[in-house]
C-alpha cells in the first residue's frame, strides 16, 4: 500500500481497506471483477461507504495519481458486467507499506489505518507518540471534519487495537518512556473474518451500565477509575440536612450519585456548602486502600478524592490492584511500626502522606521495577543494580583520589649562604684643572703675535679647548680642519 494512502488526509478511512480488498482480488488473472455490494460484503461496510471509498481511489488528486484505475465491461448480448478493477504500479523510489489482506477483514477502518502507520514506524525503527499517532487519524463527519481525534479517542482505539491480537503495546518501553508498539503480520488469536461462522457460544450477561457512553467518536472522560467531577443540576438536588452527612461512600458499577460529604467549594459565606453528589470510590480503588480503611474518616473529601484520581491513573497506566495495595500495605506498616499514625497526625497529615509517600512508586525506569525489585519475579532488579554498583565504584574512585590529593609538608629549604661583604671602591680623582687662563689684554697681545707655530704648539701641549680660549677661533680651527694650511708639513 502506499504511504500517501496513508497519511493522506484526502483519503477516507474506509478508502484504505478498499484498496487493500481490491489489491488481494487484483491478483487473480482476470483483475478484481467483484461488484460494489460483494466488496462491502467482505468488509463489512455499508455499499454507500464502499462507493465513497471507490470515489476517491479512481479520481486523481492535486498531484494528478489516482490509486485504483477501473474499466468498465459490457457482455456480447449488450448488458452491463461488473467494472474490472486493479491498482496502479508502484513507482521507483515511492514509499509503501505492507499490510496483510487479513487485517482488512477484520479491523475497523480505523483501526486498520493506525496498523498500517504503526507497521510501517516498525520496518522504519521509528519510535512514535501518540501526537504522531493523533495526526493520521481524523474526523470523517461534522464540523470538525478533517481534525486530529482527541488523545482520549486515540487511546481507546489502540486498546481496541491490541484486544483484537494485532499490535502488541510495551508500555512505558521505547525511547524517552514511550509506548513501544510492535505490529504482527498476524493475529496472537484466531479471528474470524465472517462472524456467521463463529462458534455458538452462551448469552453473555447484561452488560453494567456506566455514568457516561464510551464511543470512539465522543468526548467524554473515562469513568472506569477515581472520582471524576460532574455537573449537576442544582433544582433538583435535595436539601441537605444534618442526617444525611455521612461517610464516604462505595460507588457501585452503574456510577449512582447519592449525598455524601457536605464538602465546601468555596471560603465565601454566599456560596455555602457543597450540595452536590458525595464523594465515590470504585471497587478497586477500595481494594487499593484497604490497608488505610481505618484512616479514611480523618482525611478530608478533596484530599480523598485526589487519591482515587491517583489510584485511577495508575491503574490505567498497567499498574496492577495487588502491586498497589502491597506497596500500601509495606510503607504504611513501617510509618506505623512504632505507633498508630493517627495518634501523632492531625486530620489530612495521613492523606498527605498516601499521595507523596504511599502512592509514589520506587524503582529506575523500568516500569517492573518496584523498591529494586522486579515486581513479576521478585527478583533483584537488574538495572538498580548496575547503578548500585556503579555509584560504589564512584565513590571509591572518589576516595582514591581524595587520598592522593591529601597534601604534604613540604621539605625545610636550606639557609641561604652569607653574601660576602660589600667593598666600596675610592672615588676617582677630579681631573687637572690646567692653568688658569690669561686676562683679556694678555690674550689681544698672544693673538696679535700669533704664528702657526705658536698655535700648534699650545694644541700640543693644552689640548684644543684651551688653544681656543687663548687664541680664539678663527686660529685655531684652521690648523684643526687642514694641518697643511700654510703649506707646511706638521709633526
Amino acid at each position: 500500500m502506499p504511504l500517501r494512502l496513508v497519511v493522506g488526509a484526502q483519503y477516507r478511512d474506509s478508502a484504505l481497506s478498499v484498496y487493500i480488498k481490491i489489491a488481494a482480488l487484483a491478483m487473480r488473472p482476470e483483475n478484481c471483477r467483484a461488484k460494489v455490494t460483494t466488496i462491502a460484503a467482505y468488509l463489512g461496510l455499508s455499499v454507500s461507504e464502499v462507493e465513497r471509498a471507490l470515489t476517491q481511489l479512481t479520481t486523481a488528486g492535486s498531484d494528478g495519481i489516482a490509486e485504483v484505475i477501473t474499466r468498465r465491461r459490457t457482455s456480447r448480448d449488450g448488458e452491463g458486467e461488473s467494472a474490472e478493477r486493479w491498482v496502479r504500479p508502484a513507482e521507483e523510489g515511492e514509499l509503501f507499506v505492507w499490510v496483510p489482506a487479513p487485517a482488512a477483514t477484520s479491523l475497523p477502518p480505523r483501526q486498520l489505518r493506525l496498523y498500517a502507520v504503526i507497521a510501517y514506524a516498525q520496518i522504519r525503527r521509528m519510535p512514535l507518540s501518540l501526537a504522531e499517532l493523533r495526526a493520521v487519524v481524523r474526523h470523517q463527519y461534522g464540523d470538525s471534519a478533517g481534525e486530529p481525534l482527541g488523545e482520549r479517542q486515540v487511546m481507546r482505539l489502540l486498546d481496541d487495537l491490541e484486544g483484537s491480537g494485532w499490535v502488541t503495546i510495551h508500555r512505558r518501553q521505547g525511547p524517552r518512556g514511550r509506548h513501544a508498539y510492535e505490529a504482527h503480520p498476524r493475529p496472537l488469536h484466531p479471528v474470524l473474518d465472517d462472524p456467521d461462522t463463529a462458534p455458538a457460544e452462551p448469552p453473555a450477561p447484561a452488560a453494567r451500565a456506566t455514568a457516561a457512553p464510551d464511543i470512539h467518536d465522543g468526548s467524554a472522560p473515562r469513568t472506569a477509575d477515581g472520582s471524576p467531577a460532574t455537573e449537576e443540576d442544582r433544582t433538583t438536588d435535595r436539601p441537605l440536612t444534618s442526617e444525611g452527612c455521612g461517610g464516604i461512600r462505595r460507588r457501585r458499577d452503574a456510577g449512582s450519585s447519592a449525598t455524601g460529604h457536605g464538602e465546601k467549594r468555596s471560603n465565601k459565606a454566599a456560596a455555602g456548602s457543597y450540595r452536590g453528589p458525595g464523594l465515590q470510590l470504585s471497587p478497586r480503588v477500595w481494594q487499593v486502600l484497604e490497608p488505610v480503611r481505618h484512616e479514611l474518616e480523618r482525611i478530608s473529601p478533596y484530599v480523598l478524592r485526589r487519591i482515587g484520581q491517583e489510584i485511577g491513573r495508575q491503574l490505567s497506566a498497567g499498574v496492577g490492584t495487588e502491586r498497589l495495595t502491597a506497596r500500601l500495605t509495606a510503607r504504611f506498616s513501617r510509618l506505623t511500626a512504632h505507633g498508630p499514625a493517627a495518634e501523632h497526625a492531625h486530620r489530612g497529615e495521613v492523606g498527605r502522606w498516601i499521595l507523596g509517600a504511599g502512592l509514589v512508586r520506587h524503582g529506575c525506569r523500568l516500569p517492573s521495577c518496584e523498591s529494586g525489585t522486579t515486581w513479576s519475579t521478585g527478583e533483584r532488579c537488574h538495572l538498580c543494580a548496575n547503578i548500585a554498583a556503579t555509584a560504589q565504584e564512584i565513590a571509591a574512585e572518589e576516595a582514591t583520589g581524595a587520598q592522593r590529593r591529601t597534601v604534604v609538608e613540604p621539605r625545610p629549604e636550606p639557609p641561604a649562604r652569607p653574601r660576602p661583604p660589600v667593598r666600596w671602591l675610592p672615588w676617582p680623582p677630579p681631573p687637572e684643572p690646567g692653568p688658569e687662563p690669561p686676562g683679556p689684554d694678555v690674550r689681544e697681545q698672544l693673538r696679535a703675535a700669533a704664528t702657526p707655530e705658536a698655535v700648534r704648539q699650545a694644541l700640543v701641549e693644552h689640548g684644543a679647548p684651551a688653544a681656543i680660549r687663548l687664541y680664539g677661533r678663527a686660529l685655531v680651527l684652521p690648523h684643526l680642519i687642514d694641518p697643511e694650511h700654510d703649506g707646511r708639513t706638521t709633526g
